[in-house]
């Protein structure tokens, strides 16, 4: 019964390892809520905000490792204060393309995800909505392209999976010093593989 059970445990895992090894690939939808907030020095403060982001994903694998381009919209806001409470409502929709590499534990349909990498976003629109109108200093002037990174987890179970992200900015979202600063968000997602 012993050996039974040991060899049952010796196939398993031989089979858990060999499918790591075969090249495999994935695409699937996604969508989820986002939190963001603008880092920022001295004179303004930065409220989380939530928004949205949605789009399509694949997933390249072998060896236990995969690279994950992403392609996606997403609405991501934030509201900034002067020293007087003066707010700046700040409202982006950008084309975001994370190009992650991570890695996956798990077998029968269900695993663990961790992945990181770079991201680019293009700004397809900026508006702000300044709560009065003489404090025109707090208006931002932003730049149609900047650059993040990307830390998260998932859980897969069968097609469906649940991802985990935070993404700090690299570069300053603001075209002079005044308004330079980098945009940083969390990020919760439901994902469905369709093949």
């Amino acid at each position: 019964m012993k050996k039974i059970i040991l060899s049952a445990l010796f196939i398993c895992s031989s089979m858990m390892a060999f499918s790591q090894v075969l090249p495999s690939f994935q695409f699937g939808l996604k969508g989820g809520a986002n939190l963001t907030k603008f880092s920022t020095k001295g004179t303004f403060d930065s409220e989380n905000r939530a928004g949205y982001y949605g789009g399509v994903w694949a997933r390249i694998g072998a060896a236990g490792i995969h690279l994950q381009p992403e392609l996606y919209i997403s609405g991501k806001n934030t509201t900034l204060k002067d020293d007087a409470g003066v707010e700046n409502k700040v409202n982006f929709t950008s084309l975001d393309i994370p190009v992650l590499v991570g890695t996956k534990i798990g077998a029968a349909g269900v695993g663990i995800r961790l992945n990181t990498g770079p991201v680019v976003s293009f700004i397809l629109n900026k508006d702000q909505s300044i709560g009065d109108a003489t404090s025109s200093a707090l208006k931002g002037n932003f730049k149609d392209q900047n650059f993040a990174w990307q830390f998260g987890a998932g859980l897969d179970i069968s097609k469906l999976g649940i991802d985990l992200r935070y993404e700090q900015g690299l570069s300053k979202i603001g075209k002079d010093d005044y308004n330079a600063k980098k945009l940083g968000l969390f990020t919760l997602g439901l994902a469905y593989r369709l093949f």
